[in-house]
């Protein structure tokens, strides 16, 4: 258009054109002008129109003020109501709550103040659903005057969105199987609690569900599955409100409860009592009235006092010792109780270095004939820790802690060689007339699968006969589950070495006949042999263990006793049938240097 008007300008053939003629032309070129304007702000504005009706989002326009002008059809829709309901209203007025309304307010602010656009996830109101969330942008068209704007609203769906969001966040920090909170958000709750600025008092319980496995492994995974979220239920409905009790599924059948507040230990405790007993209450599924015992272990303190991982081992070890107490039963957390046990668990640990470092030795119990005390029977051979720092260790502090570190095995095979090679030592210098050694064996290496195999080597290492040797062992480890131990004492028994069981009552004795043991001597031990040590024992007493040595003897067995602390004990134990004994009527014990004088002095006739 330029162009063709610049030509007929030019084009005025050397003539110079009159005002009048000008002006008429300037306004055809100003008319021409405003025409094809006109035509393009049409179809512009057709074109925005179509896409603003046909748009899936939905579009609010408003007047400087934020006052809707318009809104289309999707907008409508999405609010559950027609366009025209939302004329008029302020657009910070579609949000659902004052947190919403407040961020529109925020948003179109910023946009005024010149942002070219503000986002933001907010709840609107639906007309008849309630709330909805939705992605909200504000942004700013150009008003009429220069500097001018109108705000406009851009609304999309992000409800079925955010509602999944949440699903995978609640599934991130919630059991699937239960509902209830998982470990990471017990976690989580129990560091926050923790946390700088608290006051509170914070109780930390552990739950766990007794013998769970016989529920599983009895009556399936489903049936399982249904009594741990029983047992949910219970914990929930018994915790919860009191304190802000939060419960958590931790793993497996292992349960937590976190309470915070002004606490007594006395309160917890009978909260803790409440739903143990309701735990107790059968739960019927599929005609089973099922019933769970659980154990707990509770710890009450400050916040200030320590942190998380002190608070959760604290409610851990409180947990074992009500297991080890025997189960269905609280423990709470002693402090002075635990500071023992950490001296306990710290010897423990470093019982395989004393082994490698030599700090372990052997200790003498000798057994004397009663007919002729002056006369060995055998040796019974233990061990001895040399600790560096708390002296001498004798097994009973030890062993324990030896079962619980896996070194009770590797003690065992060093108790067995050291004494067959001192035992090979004295028939040596002696012959047949040294003493027989005795080794009572750990349970853990009498269920040994390798037991025998040890023992042939080490025999066979010192040349010794196997009848030099009198293993003795007892009726747990006889009976336990884990082991072949009958096959190995009958392979044993064969090749030649001696077994020994200590009994302290007619069961113990009877297990003899039952499995056809391969037993030569049996051991009277505790309640039974110290019930002679009064100056009048009691004749119920008298008779039972009058009873036991004569089955012994119909059994054709070799009778002894240990811990005897009196000739006077002894002296009725031999009128009665027993033939030799231990204890401290003898010594209590020996190191190597007095056994071996000992045995010179009174070798075996």
């Amino acid at each position: 258009m330029a162009r063709r008007w610049a030509a007929t300008l030019a084009d005025t053939k050397g003539v110079t054109l009159p005002p009048e003629e000008l002006e008429a032309l300037l306004l055809e070129v100003a008319h021409d002008a405003v025409d094809q304007a006109g035509s393009q702000h049409d179809g512009a504005l057709l074109r925005f129109t179509a896409l603003y009706a046909a748009s899936p989002m939905g579009i609010a326009l408003a007047d400087p003020d934020g006052a809707i002008v318009e809104a289309n059809l999707a907008l409508g829709q999405l609010l559950g109501c027609s366009p025209d309901r939302l004329r008029g209203r302020h657009l910070t007025d579609l949000g659902s709550t004052e947190h919403d309304v407040a961020r529109l307010a925020e948003g179109l602010a910023k946009v005024r103040a010149g942002r070219d656009r503000h986002q933001e996830r907010l709840l609107l109101d639906h007309t008849e659903d309630g709330q909805l969330w939705t992605d909200v942008t504000l942004a700013r068209l150009p008003g009429d005057r220069p500097g001018s704007i109108y705000p406009v609203l851009m609304v999309s769906d992000a409800n079925e969105l955010h509602l999944l969001q949440e699903r995978l966040l609640h599934q991130n920090v919630h059991d699937p199987l239960t509902g209830l909170p998982n470990a990471s958000s017990f976690t989580t709750k129990l560091e926050a609690a923790l946390g700088a600025g608290a006051r509170d008092d914070i109780a930390l319980i552990y739950l766990d569900v007794d013998g769970f496995k016989v529920i599983n492994d009895g009556l399936g995974a489903g049936v399982g599955d249904q009594v741990l979220r029983g047992v949910a239920s219970k914990l929930s409905a018994v915790f919860t409100g009191h304190h802000d009790g939060f419960v958590a599924r931790l793993s497996g059948d292992g349960f937590a409860v976190l309470l915070r507040g002004e606490l007594a230990a006395t309160e917890v405790v009978a909260l803790v009592e409440r739903a143990l007993e309701d735990l107790n209450e059968p739960i019927y599924l599929g005609g089973h009235g099922i019933g769970v015992s659980a154990s707990a272990g509770i710890v009450v303190r400050a916040a200030v006092e320590g942190g998380a991982a002190e608070l959760l081992r604290a409610a851990e070890i409180a947990l074992h010792r009500a297991k080890e107490a025997g189960k269905a039963q609280w423990m709470l957390f002693d402090p002075e109780l635990d500071a023992r046990d950490r001296g306990r668990y710290q010897l423990g640990a470093v019982i395989a270095g004393a082994l490698e470092n030599g700090e372990f030795s052997l200790v003498y119990q000798p057994t004397v004939k009663l007919s002729r005390p002056d006369e060995l029977a055998a040796v019974n051979a233990g061990l001895r820790w040399n600790h560096p720092e708390k002296g001498e260790l004798g097994s009973e502090e030890f062993y324990p802690l030896a079962q619980t570190t896996g070194m009770t095995v590797p003690l065992g095979r060093w108790l067995l060689a050291e004494s067959l090679a001192a035992t090979a030592r004295w028939r040596a210098q002696l012959g047949d007339a040294a003493p027989d050694v005795c080794v009572r064996l750990p349970t853990r290496l009498a269920i040994d699968p390798d037991l025998v195999l040890l023992v042939k080597e080490q025999l066979d290492k010192h040349e010794l006969p196997a009848r030099a040797l009198r293993l003795c062992t007892d009726r747990a480890s006889m009976l336990d589950p884990r082991g072949e131990v009958l096959d190995s004492f009958a392979v044993l028994a064969d090749l030649g070495a001696q077994l020994v069981l200590t009994i302290s009552g007619s069961a113990d004795l009877e297990l003899i006949p039952q499995h056809r043991l391969p037993i030569r001597h049996v051991i009277l031990s505790g309640p039974v042999v110290d019930a002679l040590d009064t100056d009048e024992p009691a004749e119920p007493d008298l008779r039972h263990l009058t009873q036991l040595i004569t089955r012994a003897r119909e059994l054709n067995l070799r009778v002894g006793a240990e811990g005897v602390r009196t000739h006077e004990q002894a002296t009725r134990l031999r009128q009665l049938g027993v033939i030799a004994a231990r204890g401290p009527f003898v010594a209590d014990s020996a190191t190597g240097d007095e056994v071996d004088e000992m045995i010179n002095r009174h070798p075996r006739r």
